[in-house]
């Protein structure tokens, strides 16, 4: 069990003012032991949307759910012809310097480990080890049937032999992978089931809207934010129950809770402070002070 630092926090009830000054952020990651909660701000400067945001996808798409996809071949049809399109976009997404500080932060020793609730692996590219995928992955696939995990990228080729002639313009990406595309297009693309049971039903190994995070994934971060000097939330509005257990329990515990994220969030009334600047330059800047 990691040392806790000798002033815990304990929330008022009452949101932290916003601010753009890091001077908090930067005395706390400096003792070290710090757990980094990230979310879809992190990768917006990567070109890969938020949900949430001002231009956040929710406000004119709704994400596939995991009660539509297990009981509709419709459905499936129709996730899996977008994300077909979409994912391509994922895979060519490269590391922003948000990405980059918090590699630099944990390579340094501040930083402990990451949760993210992202499914691009734009942590692991940017060099980070010790990632927790909270709700998974894109570049792996599962099958419904025999639990079988394979590669992303080897549904793709299968996918492109089975739709030989489907080439669609994606009219706007979305943060799960998929796009934008007209009925009559989606009705044209030609599903496959799993090689190795030959007749299972293939999801993007991630975490659905309406579906359970795996409990042990779940107990291993909350081992995590236990053994955490501060957790540091970047890039989350909180909105889901699946990040914002962790920043509660942290609270709950006294461990000093810091948000950096682009206007409010769920869990601000837990917050010590709450920095308000977009994530590559703040993390840029709190990298080149702890230097």
């Amino acid at each position: 069990m990691r040392t806790k630092p000798t002033l815990t926090w304990t929330p008022t009830g009452e949101p932290a003012p916003r601010t753009t000054d890091l001077d908090e952020v930067v005395r706390a990651v400096a003792e070290g032991g710090v757990v980094v909660l990230s979310g879809a701000g992190l990768s917006t400067e990567s070109g890969i949307p938020d949900y949430r945001g001002a231009e956040g996808s929710l406000r004119r798409h709704t994400p596939m759910t995991y009660q539509e996809f297990v009981t509709s071949e419709e459905g499936r049809q129709r996730y899996w012809a977008r994300s077909h399109l979409g994912w391509r976009t994922i895979a060519r997404a490269r590391p922003n310097s948000g990405h980059q500080a918090v590699a630099t932060l944990a390579a340094r020793g501040f930083v402990s480990g990451v949760i993210t609730q992202n499914v691009d692996g734009l942590h692991q590219s940017a060099g980070t080890g010790a990632v927790i995928e909270l709700h998974g992955s894109l570049d792996r696939v599962v099958c419904l049937g025999c639990r079988r995990i394979s590669a992303r990228e080897v549904l793709d080729r299968r996918l492109r032999a089975a739709n030989p002639s489907f080439a669609a313009a994606a009219t706007r990406i979305n943060p799960d992978g998929d796009v934008e595309l007209a009925d009559d297009v989606v009705r044209e693309f030609q599903l496959v089931s799993c090689t190795a049971c030959e007749s299972g039903v293939l999801k993007p190994d991630v975490v659905f809207f309406g579906e359970n995070v795996p409990r042990e994934r779940v107990e291993e971060c909350y081992r995590l934010v236990d053994d955490a000097r501060a957790l540091l939330v970047l890039g989350s509005s909180l909105t889901v129950m699946s990040g914002l257990r962790f920043v509660r329990h942290a609270a709950k515990s006294g461990t000093p809770v810091l948000i950096i994220n682009q206007g409010v969030t769920r869990g601000d009334t837990h917050a010590r402070v709450l920095v308000d600047l977009p994530l590559g330059q703040a993390l840029t800047k709190l990298t080149e002070r702890l230097a």
